[in-house]
């Protein structure tokens, strides 16, 4: 039986999708460590026995792989060669021609087919569009969303969408009329590196913070990346001098991946993280939709796995920044959802593209 691959590489964990001839979802991987900071030689490795791993499962193996399909962190070409990706050390990524080195790997098992190439905040949005058109069949998800019943936004009409992905960094991506934007050279729905109104941030010290080759950017109050530093900066105020977390071991970056649970259990210093992100990625949504006006705006990434009420108050707070800010023209926009598909939507749009290799 012929087999379809999606890969979804993040600056933090890396997943792998299959799919049926018909256009199922059979299995998602379980999150694997990016192994970054040892070259994309280690992460290629890691993907590809990854895949085999699961192949042998279904006592397959690489010859009966019928597409497959790359998503990565941007800037990056066409045919998959990363530019200074921020969120990948440019040192050992820098011109990187990932696509053609998953492809040489794969060949040397007995895949025959072309790697396809896709950015994965674009990967991301195609992936939403799929799963809520039902151009991909994926029971555990309608099983997981609402009760089974219908995702939170009508999709009969739904044309176009804009999805941002909140990870490590933040990657965006978007469908119109059906079809995924690539741009003239692959790198279209950066919405991470748009720039955020002066009161978009708490403090000036976060308002300073570079990523990539500038501050006050989208990216730079809303990801992982931008929580890591806010906190670093929060601590040392002296409101929040006696904080628990002064008190845990690791790096800053271990810390913040705490802070998901201490909002869910009322702590403060988190909730106010999350609020001053929710509002800024609101700020940034409103000027995506000043140019695209499109049908849905979508939340997806790691936010997703927010316990619920923190998701109900983080989007609340994302449209009413939104609307506050809107011209009256854009403020009945009614399409404003997380991602029905959570931090898994870059590698099911990896796989949706996969089909078309």
């Amino acid at each position: 039986m012929p087999y379809y691959i999606g890969v979804d590489v993040g600056g933090t964990t890396s997943t792998i999708a299959v799919g049926s001839p018909n256009h199922e979802v059979q299995f998602i991987s379980p999150q694997f460590t990016t192994r970054s900071s040892e070259g994309p030689i280690a992460t290629v490795e890691d993907i590809v026995q990854q895949i085999l791993r699961y192949l042998t499962t279904r006592s397959a193996d690489a010859t009966e792989i019928a597409g497959v399909s790359l998503a990565t962190p941007g800037p990056a070409t066409r045919d998959g060669v990363l530019l200074k990706t921020p969120n990948l050390d440019p040192r050992l990524w820098n011109r990187c021609p990932i696509r053609k080195m998953l492809q040489t790997a794969l060949v040397q098992h007995g895949c025959s087919v072309p790697v396809s190439y896709i950015g994965d905040g674009q990967a991301a949005a195609l992936g939403e569009f799929a799963v809520r058109k039902h151009a991909l069949a994926w029971p555990e998800i309608w099983q997981a969303t609402l009760d089974g019943s219908r995702p939170d936004f009508d999709t009969a009409n739904l044309e176009s969408l804009f999805m941002v992905a909140v990870g490590t960094g933040l990657g965006g991506g978007e469908v119109r009329d059906g079809q995924v934007i690539r741009g003239q050279q692959g790198r279209a729905g950066h919405a991470g590196h748009i720039f955020l109104p002066y009161d978009a941030f708490r403090y000036p010290e976060e308002r300073e913070f570079k990523v990539g080759n500038a501050v006050s950017t989208l990216e730079s109050a809303v990801s992982l990346t931008a929580l890591t530093h806010q906190l670093s900066h929060r601590l040392t105020l002296p409101q929040w001098a006696d904080h628990p977390l002064h008190r845990v071991s690791g790096t800053m970056k271990d810390q913040a991946k705490q802070l998901r649970e201490l909002a869910a259990q009322g702590d403060a210093l988190a909730s106010e993280l999350f609020d001053d992100q929710a509002r800024a990625l609101g700020i940034g949504m409103l000027q995506v939709n000043y140019i695209g006006d499109y049908d849905l705006l979508v939340i997806g990434g790691g936010v997703c796995d927010l316990a619920p009420a923190l998701r109900t108050r983080y989007l609340e707070l994302a449209h009413a920044a939104y609307r506050e800010h809107a011209l009256d023209g854009f403020r009945n926009l009614e399409g404003f959802a997380f991602s029905i598909c959570g931090d898994r939507s870059s590698v099911i749009g990896a796989l949706r593209q996969a089909y078309e290799s």
